[in-house]
C-alpha cells in the first residue's frame, strides 16, 4: 500500500475478537473483585504480541461486572471492526471458568467446526485466552471461587449476515475467533482457513463428492445448462492448490471444478493461485492450445494481443476452433489438478464464459454433476 507521497506504507495489524473478549474478561474480573474499573489492560496474545486494550462501558452490580473492548482490525477490511465485545463475569461456587455466548454471538448448528453443535461459536484459542486471563486475576486477588463468563456482541447478529457464518451453519451472530490473537492485514491465511473449514464441514456431513468454484460467477449459466446450483459449491476464490490439498487430506473421492475461463485457463497452465498478482499468462496458455489446434499465425497473434479471455475465444470461435481449444484446456486443467492431488481424487472440470456459455468440459463432468446433485438431494431428505 502507498501513502499520498507514493511511498510504501506499512499496514497496521489489529487484534482478533478473541483477544478483545479476553481483555474485556480480564477487566471485568478485576472490576468485580476490586470495585475499580481499569482504563486499560494488557494481555499477551498467542503470537507473543502484547495487546493493550482500552476498557469501555464498565459497570458492576452486586455479583457481576461487565466491560467492553472495541474491535480494531487494523488495516484489514474486517466487517467486525468497530463492534464492542462485552464480557460479563460472575463469581461461582463451582471451581474453574465456564464460558458461553450471549447477544450477537453465533450458535453452532452444523458439525465440522471448531466447536460442537449446540455450543456458541467461541473458538478454542479464545476460550483458553479468556480462561487464562480470568484465572490469573482470581489468583492475584486470592479468590478461591470460580467464574461464569458471558461474551456478548451488540450488532453481531446483523454483522454476521456479511460473513461466512450463515453458510457455515453459525446462526444468530458472529464468531469469537483467532489463533494468533492478531489480525494480519489482508490475511491470505484467514481466507484459506475459511475454505478449509467449509471443506471439513462438508466431509463431516458425509459428503464424498465435492464441487468447488472460484465464486458464483456463472451461477445462472450452470443452472440453465445443468440444473446445478453453483452457489452450493465451496467457494475457493483464487486458492485452487490449497483447496486441492485439503480435499485430498479429508478423503473426498471425486471433485468438480466449475468456473469461468479467466480462472480455469490459468489452472490449465499449472497455476494453482489464480490471483493476477501471483500469475497470469492466460493469453499465452490459450495461444499454445490454439497452436496445437492448428490456428493460423494471425489468430494466435490476435489471441496474444487480447485483453480478456472472452475476446480471445471470440477470435477462436470465428475461426471455428473455440471448442477444440477449450477441450485441450480443460484436459490440461484436469491433468494439473490430478497431479497436484497425486491421483487420489477423481477430477472433472467445466469451463464457461457468460457470453458464449459452455466452452468445454472433461468427459465425466456431466455424470459427476448428476452424482453431486443426487448427494445433495439425499442430504436434504435425511436432514
Amino acid at each position: 500500500m502507498n501513502d499520498s507521497t507514493g511511498k510504501n506504507k506499512e499496514l497496521r495489524s489489529g487484534f482478533t475478537t478473541g483477544s478483545c473478549a479476553a481483555a474485556a474478561s480480564k477487566a471485568a474480573a478485576y472490576l468485580l473483585l476490586t470495585g475499580d474499573a481499569p482504563e486499560t489492560v494488557d494481555i499477551m496474545t498467542p503470537k507473543g504480541i502484547v495487546f493493550r486494550a482500552e476498557i469501555l462501558d464498565a459497570s458492576r452490580t452486586g455479583d457481576s461486572a461487565r466491560c467492553a473492548v472495541r474491535k480494531d482490525g487494523g488495516d484489514d477490511p474486517d466487517v467486525t471492526t468497530g463492534l464492542l465485545i462485552y464480557s460479563e463475569v460472575r463469581l461461582s461456587g463451582e471451581p474453574g471458568v465456564r464460558i458461553r455466548g450471549g447477544e450477537g454471538v453465533g450458535l453452532v448448528t452444523r458439525p465440522g467446526l471448531d466447536q460442537p453443535v449446540g455450543n456458541h461459536a467461541i473458538n478454542s484459542v479464545p476460550r483458553r485466552m479468556i480462561e487464562q486471563e480470568v484465572s490469573e486475576v482470581l489468583e492475584q486477588m486470592d479468590c478461591a471461587m470460580g467464574a461464569d463468563i458471558v461474551i456478548s456482541i451488540p450488532g453481531g447478529k446483523e454483522t454476521a449476515l456479511k460473513t461466512f457464518n450463515p453458510r457455515l451453519g453459525i446462526e444468530g451472530g458472529i464468531s469469537v475467533i483467532g489463533t494468533s490473537g492478531v489480525v494480519e492485514p489482508m490475511s491470505v491465511e484467514a481466507l484459506i482457513d475459511t475454505i478449509k473449514v467449509e471443506l471439513r464441514q462438508r466431509r463431516a456431513e458425509g459428503e464424498e463428492l465435492i464441487s468447488i468454484a472460484p465464486g458464483i460467477y456463472g451461477l445462472n449459466f450452470m443452472k440453465k445448462e445443468y440444473g446445478f446450483d453453483l452457489d452450493r459449491s465451496v467457494k475457493i476464490s483464487n486458492f485452487v492448490g490449497a483447496a486441492c490439498d485439503e480435499i485430498v487430506k479429508l478423503g473426498f473421492r471425486k471433485m468438480l471444478l466449475a468456473g469461468h475461463a479467466g480462472k480455469l485457463v490459468k489452472v490449465a497452465g499449472g497455476i494453482m493461485n489464480t490471483h493476477s498478482h501471483e500469475a497470469d499468462s492466460r493469453m499465452e496458455i490459450i495461444a499454445a492450445s490454439a497452436f496445437r489446434a492448428g490456428a493460423s499465425r494471425d489468430i494466435i497473434e490476435k489471441v496474444l494481443d487480447s485483453n480478456t479471455t472472452e475476446e480471445a475465444f471470440g477470435y477462436l470461435a470465428g475461426a471455428g476452433l473455440a471448442g477444440q481449444v477449450s477441450d485441450l484446456l480443460v484436459k490440461r486443467a484436469a491433468y494439473y489438478l490430478d497431479k497436484r492431488m497425486g491421483g487420489e481424487v477423481e477430477v472433472e472440470c467445466v469451463m464457461f464464459v457468460n457470453d458464449m456459455g459452455l466452452l468445454g468440459s472433461t468427459p465425466g463432468a456431466g455424470k459427476l454433476i448428476e452424482e453431486i446433485k443426487e448427494q445433495w438431494k439425499e442430504q436434504k431428505s435425511g436432514s
